[in-house]
C-alpha cells in the first residue's frame, strides 16, 4: 500500500481488479467480531449437536441455492458455477466427520468445532503457493461464515442488499456471496483490505462491471463512513477528497479509457503481428471449462496453459477418468480449431489431505508435488494421462509436465504415456497417437539439462513465477523479501535466453505462460529473447496484442541485448518502460497522474 497527499486529497494504493472510475460518500462496512463460543458438550448431548450442524448444512444449502439462482440469473450460469464450489464444501463429508470426532474426543460444541476444522481446512489452502488456489480459502471461510451464522442465529452479511443511497464501500473483506447480490445501482464501486486478482470476489466484481480494489492492507480502519473518495479501478486508487484537480484529471482518463478499449476492440480477431511482420502467438490461460467463453471472446489463439487443479480441490473424492476425460473434451471441443495445452497436476501431497495420510513437510514448495507426486501416485497419474489421451481424440490437445527438474522424470513420464496408450488400444478406446508433449521450464536445473529435455519434447513453457523463486531465493508472498522478486534480474533474462537457443536448435517452441507474459512492461523484453508464444489471463489479451502490433521485432531484439549485457536489474526496467511508453503510450497514459 502507498499513501501520499496532494493538496488535502489522501491516495491510498492497492491492487486493481475490476476496471472503472467511481466518486461518492464511503460506506465503510463488517460484519462484527462475534468470537464462537467455546463450551464442554455432556456425552449424552453430542447427538443433538450434531443434529443442529445436519440442520444448519441444510439451511446453508438452500441459501447457497438461493443465491446461485440469482447470480445466474442476473449474470449467467458461468459467474453462477462460483458457487458449485461453496456446495462442495457443504457437502464435504471428510470434513464433517473431522467435526464428529473432534466434538467426540473433546466433547466441545458444534460450533467451536466446526470454526476449528473449517479454519485448520482453509489455512491449509491459504499456504498453498498457487495463487488460484490460494484464494479459495476465502470460499471457505464463506461457507464457514455462512454455516456459523445458522448455527448462532446470526444474519449473514444481509446489509448490503438494503441500501438506502449510492456509496463506495469499503470493507475488510467481502465474500463472494455478498459481492453476488450488490445492488449496481447503489454500490458505486468497492474496495477491500485482503484479496488477490484471482479471488472469487474480483471476478464477481469484473462481472457486474463494478470497479473493484483490493489488498488495500487496513484501509478499511483508515477512512470513515460519509468521507467523500474517488476509486480508481485502473490502477488500485482509492482517493480520499480529491481536490477538483484530480476530479479534472480523471474525467480525462475516463475518455482515454473508452478510445483505448475501442481501439482493442477493433484488433480482437486480428492476429499477433509486430510492424515489422513477425507472427506470435498468444494464447490464454484458463481454470476450468467455463473459461471457454473467455477465451474466444478476448481474442486469444486457444489455451497455453489449462490448469487441471480445480478437479481436484473442495472435494472430498478424487476426480475419476471419466470426470477428467469429460472436462478435457469439452474444452478441446469447444476451441476445436485452436490448440489446448493441459498441463498435469501441479499439486502436491500437502494438499490432498482429504483424500491421503501424507506427513506435513517443512518446505513443501522444494518437497513432492507435481511431477514428484504424480510418478509415485500412479493411480491418481495413470487417471489423468488415461483421461487426456482419450480426450485428445479432438485433434487439437497438448499435454505438458509441470516442475520437471531432470531428464528421468520425463523419461518415466513419457514411458507411463505409452503404457496407457497401449492399454486404450488393448480395450480398443480411440486417441491421438501424436499427442504433442512438452515440459515446464520453471527450476534452474531444467535450464541447463534444456538440451536433453529438447530432444525428447515439442515444446516448453516456461513458468517465469516459479523460475524467478527457485532461481533468486525469494519467497514472493514474503513482505520481508519481496523486494528481490526481480523478474527482470540480468540471472532470470540469462536463463530465459539458454532456454529459447536450446529449444530452437532442436527445433522445439517456447511459450511464456508465467505473471512475465501477461506484464506489457516484460513483453518486448522476452519476444527480443526470442520467445515464440506469450500464454495470458483473457483479460490480459487485447492489451497484449495492441502492444505486439505496434512494436517491431528489431527493436524488442535490441533491447534485449542491451538487457543480456546489462549487470543491473533496475536498469533493464527502466529501460523495458521507456520502451513500452514509447512505443505504446495509449497503455500507461492512466498512470501518469499519480506519479
Amino acid at each position: 500500500m502507498r499513501e501520499h497527499e496532494r493538496d488535502g486529497e489522501r491516495v491510498i494504493r492497492g491492487i486493481p481488479v475490476s476496471p472503472g472510475v467511481c466518486r461518492g460518500k464511503i460506506l465503510v462496512y463488517g460484519k462484527p467480531n462475534d468470537c464462537i463460543p467455546c463450551y464442554i458438550v455432556p456425552e449424552s448431548e453430542l447427538p443433538k449437536e450434531l443434529q443442529r450442524l445436519e440442520d444448519a448444512l441444510i439451511q446453508t444449502r438452500q441459501q447457497i441455492v438461493d443465491v446461485q439462482r440469482q447470480v445466474e440469473k442476473a449474470m449467467g450460469a458461468e459467474d453462477a458455477g462460483i458457487f458449485d464450489a461453496h456446495l462442495l464444501i457443504v457437502e464435504d463429508r471428510t470434513l464433517l466427520d473431522e467435526v464428529t470426532r473432534l466434538m467426540h474426543e473433546q466433547k466441545l460444541n458444534v460450533e467451536q468445532a466446526f470454526f476449528r476444522i473449517a479454519e485448520k481446512y482453509a489455512a491449509t489452502l491459504s499456504a498453498i503457493n498457487d495463487e488460484y488456489l490460494r484464494e479459495r480459502a476465502s470460499d471457505m471461510r464463506d461457507v464457514t461464515a455462512r454455516i456459523l451464522s445458522n448455527l448462532l442465529n446470526r444474519p449473514h452479511e444481509s446489509d448490503l442488499q438494503h441500501l438506502q443511497e449510492p456509496c463506495i464501500v469499503i470493507s475488510a473483506d467481502l465474500s463472494p456471496s455478498a459481492t453476488a447480490l450488490l445492488d449496481k445501482k447503489l454500490v458505486l464501486g468497492f474496495a477491500t483490505d485482503k484479496g488477490s486478482k484471482t479471488s472469487h470476489t474480483a471476478i464477481m466484481a469484473r462481472s457486474l462491471q463494478i470497479p473493484a480494489i483490493v489488498g488495500l492492507q487496513g484501509a478499511s480502519k483508515q477512512v470513515e463512513t460519509g468521507d467523500y473518495a474517488l476509486l480508481d479501478g485502473y490502477n488500485g486508487y482509492l482517493i480520499i477528497n480529491p481536490t477538483d484537480q484530480t476530479l479534472f484529471e480523471y474525467g480525462q482518463l475516463v475518455r482515454r479509457h473508452v478510445n483505448l478499449e475501442e481501439k482493442l476492440q477493433q484488433i480482437q480477431h486480428e492476429p499477433a503481428v509486430t510492424l515489422d511482420g513477425s507472427r506470435v502467438i498468444l494464447s490464454a490461460n484458463v481454470e476450468q471449462p467455463s473459461d471457454t467463453e473467455a477465451v474466444k471472446a478476448c481474442g486469444a489463439e486457444g489455451v497455453g496453459l489449462f490448469r487441471t487443479e480445480y478437479l481436484f480441490i473442495n472435494r472430498d473424492t478424487l476426480a475419476s477418468e471419466e470426470e477428467q476425460y469429460l472436462a478435457y473434451r469439452s474444452v478441446a471441443a469447444a476451441l476445436k480449431d485452436q490448440p489446448v495445452v493441459i498441463r498435469t497436476l501441479d499439486l502436491g501431497g500437502d494438499k490432498f489431505l482429504s483424500h491421503l495420510q501424507v506427513p506435513q513437510e517443512m518446505n513443501p514448495f522444494l518437497g513432492w508435488r507435481a511431477i514428484r507426486f504424480c510418478l509415485q501416485e500412479r493411480d491418481i497419474f495413470r487417471n489423468q494421462l488415461r483421461a487426456i489421451l482419450r480426450a485428445s481424440v479432438e485433434g487439437n490437445l497438448k499435454m505438458m509436465y509441470p516442475m520437471v527438474s531432470c531428464l528421468d522424470e520425463l523419461i518415466k513420464a513419457n514411458a507411463l504415456v505409452e503404457e496407457y496408450k497401449a492399454e486404450l488400444r488393448a480395450e480398443s478406446i480411440p486417441f491421438n497417437d501424436s499427442l504433442e508433449i512438452g515440459v515446464m521450464i520453471e527450476i534452474p536445473s531444467a535450464v541447463m539439462i534444456a538440451d536433453s529435455l529438447a530432444k525428447r519434447v515439442k515444446f516448453f513453457s516456461i513458468g517465469t513465477n516459479d523460475l524467478i523463486q527457485y532461481s533468486l531465493a525469494v519467497d514472493r508472498l514474503n513482505e520481508k523479501i519481496a523486494h528481490l522478486y526481480e523478474p527482470t534480474h540480468p540471472a532470470i533474462l540469462k536463463l530465459i535466453k539458454m532456454t529459447v537457443e536450446a529449444a530452437h536448435r532442436n527445433g522445439v517452441s517456447v511459450c511464456v505462460c508465467g505473471e512475465m507474459a501477461g506484464d506489457p512492461v516484460m513483453v518486448p523484453l522476452l519476444l527480443g529473447l526470442g520467445i515464440d508464444e506469450l500464454s495470458v489471463s483473457p483479460s490480459s489479451v487485447p492489451q497484449i496484442k495492441f502492444l505486439i502490433r505496434r512494436l517491431k521485432l528489431s527493436e524488442a531484439n535490441e533491447l534485449a541485448a542491451f538487457a543480456l549485457g546489462c549487470e543491473e536489474g533496475r536498469d533493464i526496467l527502466t529501460r523495458a518502460q521507456d520502451f513500452v511508453q514509447q512505443v505504446a503510450p495509449s497503455l500507461f497514459e492512466q498512470s501518469k497522474r499519480a506519479e
